[in-house]
């Protein structure tokens, strides 16, 4: 907690308005000669050019070397009600009103001081004045315009700038500076408008900004965005006192979105923790660094070109002037009471490193309100690194943030004395700019290499028009081979063609001299000889055999027509069979449903009469004191309420089916020998697990475990079904599923996945599975266990939902492994590909159905985003869809996200430099 010493508050009953806040002892830094510094003076307020909703700047003390003093802008900002307060303090006023004022500066400057009244009593208040106060409706632009855009401008223009953020946990301090807006443009914070202003101002050929993410967690400085950076030193200059951090990673900005990226990655590592006050409580100060280079305009060193000859020659080798502006954000950690954020254990811990911090740093602000000798910046961290926002050179606004509740009107009183002595602490603003030599030195290499480059140019040229001239002659050498082939193949063809008729003239003229040896051995008068006695019977004999044949061929015939003409009289009378027999099936197949019937008529009368049977005797036991038993509706007939819609579209309450019959007698007709019971209980229970409220019960009863032991001896497929639906209802409780993993659930459901071929019961069981994934915790025992090779055989069932709770399994295994790989507590390759799930996540990467397509998409970006993956997804596919969903997908998150790992992988970018892939 920041101390509530010191003074800077205007009394209600005395109306005494603070003309002046200058402090005596203004301090400079910075002045060192050889680092080519220069001091130009500015305005108090440090504004480059006239905007709206800028706070009202002190007035400017005269010019000298050292540099222009700067008082500490303070803003209030006061919270709306939460629903806790609407409901508590009802009956209560708030502890704060808003009061703007006009007041006149001695100098005949319109000062605008607003005030602030703290009410005390009913009867008693106190009033402040700061140089703005917000109101509850005050919009984010509105708080960006007045508290940090005059810092942001003189960042450009090449000072130090500190934008804070101090006040109780749970009053709004990171949504006014770290809110990224990207549901809700209107909701950014001051990190991200102050971004989008900065690279709207810089030029992205000359200029630079370059942003660094930190975090102070008990007394230790860690990089956001590096999280394995844990303890950063801080190094300070023995001769300016310029304090910097070395170790800390640089990131240089391009544009908006990734700035935003890197915001989102450093609050996924930043810490926080549920307290009573707050249920996103930040356990750290957070500190962004944003450093902006820029070149002076008209002041650098110009290089020209003469246009008669290709010489190049410097008109000026005077270096360019470089101005270095850094911004510095810090959202602190809120000041919280123990008694009332209810911390405890390592919670506990935190808070009193926040408060020590948090006291260091009042203490010094009083130091410097106070001009006293020594200021204790050496106290803590924090303080060491604020040295340059309080009574150095930076110029510095401060944002205080308070609520409206009475019950916090002694925090809210201390944040108001803290922004009250801030007021009174005045920095001496320091331009920063130097010769950049090292820019002049990189334009004389560039233009040496323009002069290396045109040589090679025309020595490439030369080397071309010889290849040209080579290729020319090469090819009419070619076509003079090919005209003096072809000729020779025209001249062959020719000879050959003569060969072919040559040759089938000599055959023209063999067959018409054996048709004269033909002619030759016939008689004188043209007659052919008569045959012999025996060839003639040699004849006879053939005849006969020819007329036996043909008559046993015919007989044959005949006997397979009478074949055939029997064969369809069967076919008729079997016919006429069959009609008669699918008749009797029907007859008894309506038989059978009306027996079943009325077997589940008697199997619900019986159940009723037990249950009245156990209510009558245990009214007996009482002696008769109990309930009246004769209201009660029978378990089968609740069962059934319970699974189709009531007249008013509602089901039988909980509260209702335990009052009649009891969690406890539902639980224990799991086991009864009845397999028709039995059905009709599980689906009781499994409609009870449905409820979020009934899941705890469930579980404290046993529920759980007879779920499970009913999975392992039963053979009925049905129980099978709605059993493993109950589980994954209670599987998605966190508690339920560290339970389900100790009783062995994970091998029964596997077990159950193997027998099963209805898809309705793969994809009950798919869906357990698919909770058990999101799981980090059970990561190592499911696979150890067969879950993830019981996901993969679910696979021959062809069913899209089966497919889509498979997909959503294999998601939520990826993303828990991507999560223990940045963290550090997994090493090696992916489960999944060891398994053997990549082929078939590749095969469904664009499936058409929209609910497996986008789990595995997101599935894909999860694996991609560890370099150990990605030799296997390379020689899987898995590349060519990843820059497919790059392109194409539907969300834009996954589609960044893709983007971003693809960008960020050194072994998918020499891939896709080889493909010629370009993104």
């Amino acid at each position: 907690m920041a101390t509530s010493g010191g003074s800077g508050n205007v009394r209600n009953g005395t109306h005494t308005h603070r003309t002046s806040l200058k402090a005596d002892r203004p301090t400079s830094v910075n002045s060192n000669p050889k680092n080519h510094v220069k001091s130009k003076p500015v305005s108090a307020s440090g504004q480059r050019r006239n905007s709206t909703g800028t706070m009202s700047s002190a007035p400017a003390a005269s010019k000298d070397d050292a540099g222009v003093p700067g008082r500490v802008r303070v803003a209030v900002r006061l919270r709306p009600r939460n629903a806790e307060e609407m409901t508590a303090d009802a009956d209560f006023a708030d502890c704060v009103e808003l009061q703007p004022e006009m007041v006149i500066h001695a100098s005949l400057a319109l000062l605008q001081l607003k005030r602030l009244k703290l009410r005390k009593h009913n009867w008693d208040s106190e009033t402040y004045e700061f140089d703005e106060v917000l109101t509850e409706f005050a919009s984010q632009k509105r708080v960006y315009e007045v508290v940090a855009k005059p810092v942001v401008e003189s960042v450009l223009d090449g000072y130090n700038g500190t934008i804070m953020a101090y006040g109780q946990t749970g009053t709004g301090k990171t949504y006014t500076l770290g809110r990224l807006g990207e549901e809700d443009t209107a909701a950014r914070g001051i990190m991200v408008r102050a971004m989008e202003d900065i690279l709207a101002d810089v030029s992205s050929e000359t200029d630079s900004v370059s942003v660094s993410y930190l975090q102070l967690y008990m007394e230790t400085i860690q990089d956001l965005l590096d999280p394995a950076n844990d303890n950063i030193s801080i190094v300070e200059d023995p001769k300016t006192g310029d304090v910097s951090l070395p170790g800390a990673k640089l990131v240089e900005i391009r544009n908006h979105q990734s700035f935003v990226e890197l915001l989102r990655l450093g609050e996924a590592h930043r810490f926080a923790a549920n307290t009573k006050l707050n249920t996103e409580s930040s356990r750290s100060h957070a500190i962004l660094m944003v450093h902006v280079k820029r070149s002076v305009k008209g002041r650098d060193s110009a290089l020209s070109s003469e246009s008669g000859n290709h010489s190049h020659k410097v008109k000026s080798l005077k270096p360019p002037v470089v101005r270095k502006g850094k911004l510095v954000v810090v959202d602190l950690a809120g000041s919280e009471r123990i008694d009332k954020s209810g911390s405890e254990g390592h919670t506990l811990e935190e808070a009193k490193s926040i408060n020590l911090s948090l006291s260091a740093l009042g203490k010094c602000i009083n130091a410097l309100a106070e001009n006293s000798a020594h200021v204790p910046f050496r106290d803590s961290k924090l303080t060491r690194l604020l040295r340059d926002s309080f009574g150095g050179t930076a110029r510095t606004s401060l944002v205080i943030t308070i609520g409206p509740s009475p019950r916090h009107r002694g925090e809210t009183a201390s944040t108001i004395m803290f922004g009250q002595r801030a007021m009174k602490v005045e920095n001496m603003v320091k331009l920063k700019e130097e010769f950049d030599y090292k820019s002049l030195a990189r334009r004389l290499d560039l233009q040496l290499d323009k002069l290396s480059m045109e040589h090679e140019r025309q020595q490439k040229a030369f080397e071309n028009e010889l290849e040209r001239l080579s290729t020319e002659a090469k090819h009419q050498i070619s076509e003079a081979e090919k005209n003096y082939t072809d000729a020779l193949e025209k001249e062959r063809l020719k000879y050959q063609k003569d060969y072919t008729e040559s040759i089938k003239k000599l055959e023209e003229q063999l067959v018409m001299m054996q048709r004269k040896n033909e002619n030759s051995h016939m008689t004188p008068n043209g007659q052919i000889p008569k045959l012999s006695a025996e060839e003639v019977a040699d004849l006879k004999k053939m005849l006969q055999k020819e007329t036996l044949l043909r008559k046993a061929a015919e007989e044959e015939v005949n006997s397979l027509k009478f074949q055939v003409t029997e064969l369809k009289k069967s076919e008729a009378s079997c016919k006429s069979e069959i009609l008669k027999l699918n008749k009797m099936l029907e007859d008894e197949a309506h038989h059978k449903e009306k027996l079943e019937g009325e077997i589940a008529i008697l199997q619900s009368q019986l159940l009723q009469l037990s249950f009245e049977a156990d209510e009558t005797r245990r009214q007996l036991n009482k002696g008769g004191s109990g309930r009246d038993a004769g209201g009660l509706d029978s378990l089968t007939s609740q069962v059934k309420h319970q699974q189709q819609p009531s007249g008013n579209g509602e089901k039988t309450s909980i509260a209702k089916l335990f009052e009649q019959v009891g969690l406890q007698k539902i639980l224990s007709l799991l086991e009864a020998e009845d397999a028709d019971v039995r059905i009709h209980a599980v689906k009781v229970v499994a409609n009870l697990a449905a409820e979020e409220s009934n899941q705890e019960k469930i579980v404290e009863a046993g529920g759980l475990k007879s779920l499970l032991t009913l999975l392992k001896s039963s053979q009925d497929e049905i129980i099978h079904r709605v059993a493993a639906g109950a589980i994954a209802n209670l599987a998605m409780n966190e508690t339920n599923q560290e339970l389900i993993m100790t009783q062995g659930g994970i091998s029964l459901l596997s077990t159950a996945a193997a027998n099963a071929e209805d898809p309705q019961t793969l994809r009950m069981v798919a869906g357990a599975i698919a909770n058990l994934c999101g799981n980090d915790k059970l990561q190592t025992k499911l696979r150890s266990e067969g879950g993830i090779k019981a996901l993969l055989g679910m696979i021959r069932c062809r069913h899209p939902d089966v497919h889509a709770q498979i997909a959503r399994g294999i998601a939520n295994f990826a993303k828990c492994e991507s999560r223990a790989s940045t963290q550090g507590t997994k090493t090696g390759r992916s489960f999944l590909i060891e398994d053997g799930a990549l082929p078939w996540i590749v095969q469904n990467a664009n499936n058409e159905a929209s609910s497996i397509r986008r789990h595995i998409e997101l599935a894909l970006c999860h694996l991609a985003q560890h370099e150990v993956n990605a030799k296997d997804m390379i020689s899987g596919g898995a590349l060519w869809e990843l820059v497919r969903i790059s392109r194409d997908c539907s969300r834009e998150d996954i589609r960044t996200l893709a983007h971003r790992t693809l960008i960020s992988s050194p072994t998918f970018q020499a891939e896709m430099k080889r493909l010629r892939i370009v993104l």
